[in-house]
């Protein structure tokens, strides 16, 4: 609580930065998957409440996301026979992921969130653009709004 007294302007800033980020993406986007929006809303916070996290920085948060939406996309195409087969894509799409992003340098938690929502609902270029444009925007205004932002 004392934390919250001493850098309440910052919580009220860094809250309504984020708020207004995210509200660009939703009106300017208008993506209609929630599972999709569900990831992009974790990346949110990581960017802007915690802008000194390594998993803030644009090359982990574009870079993840991009590892997100190509391994999803690819185990998108793998043949649905079954509920544990299905599991069992869905599942290693996330461990792919989670693999690439470790090898690339680029781990963002919620991008795993992000291969597997593509990979159960399919790849669409709408989606990839959507995601691809909300992390970059986030980028920017992480950016843009740095000296003000602190980790809370």
């Amino acid at each position: 609580m004392d934390d919250l007294r001493s850098k309440w302007k910052n919580y009220f800033w860094q809250s309504a930065c984020a708020t207004l980020a995210i509200f660009v993406v939703l009106a300017l986007l208008s993506v209609d998957r929630a599972v999709i929006i569900a990831s992009i809303g974790a990346t949110t916070f990581i960017v802007f409440m915690t802008p000194d996290n390594p998993f803030a920085t644009p090359r982990n948060v574009i870079g993840g996301h991009m590892v997100g939406v190509v391994t999803g996309a690819l185990f998108a195409l793998t043949p649905r026979v079954s509920p544990l087969v299905e599991a069992v894509w869905y599942a290693l799409a996330v461990g792919m992921c989670l693999f690439l992003m470790a090898a690339t340098n680029t781990e963002h938690p919620p991008a795993a969130g992000t291969a597997l929502s593509v990979a159960i609902s399919g790849f669409s270029w709408r989606v990839a653009v959507a995601v691809l444009a909300s992390v970059v925007l986030f980028s920017f205004i992480q950016r843009l709004f740095r000296p003000y932002l602190k980790d809370l």
